[in-house]
């Protein structure tokens, strides 16, 4: 695992998330009560930004078309979208977000 810093801890506080380019790649870092994940942040509908949606328990809704993901899987919860975003392991260290793209 190769593990990319994303900022601090305190730049995504709880009920928030964020889009950030990690090594070429478009993820989003939500963090849900104190837990952080990373999924993609392209939907695979039609590609728009998730990170512009809103966070809903622990999923987050597309704001294009509404797809919905699972912010811990990226699995599909609700379509249009078919297929599931990536998923990509997340450690906090030294107050720091880190994400293994």
């Amino acid at each position: 695992m190769v593990f990319i810093k994303i900022g601090p801890v305190k730049s995504v506080p709880s009920g928030t998330m964020t889009g950030v380019n990690a090594e070429g790649k478009e993820v989003l870092v939500a963090n849900v009560n104190g837990k952080f994940y990373a999924i993609g942040n392209k939907c695979t509908h039609m590609g728009c930004k998730v990170s512009g949606g809103k966070i809903q328990g622990e999923n987050v809704i597309c704001p294009c078309h509404g797809s919905t993901f699972d912010l811990k899987t990226g699995s599909v919860v609700r379509g249009p979208a078919k297929n599931p975003e990536p998923s990509f392991p997340v450690k906090i260290e030294t107050d720091d977000i880190w994400v293994d793209v």
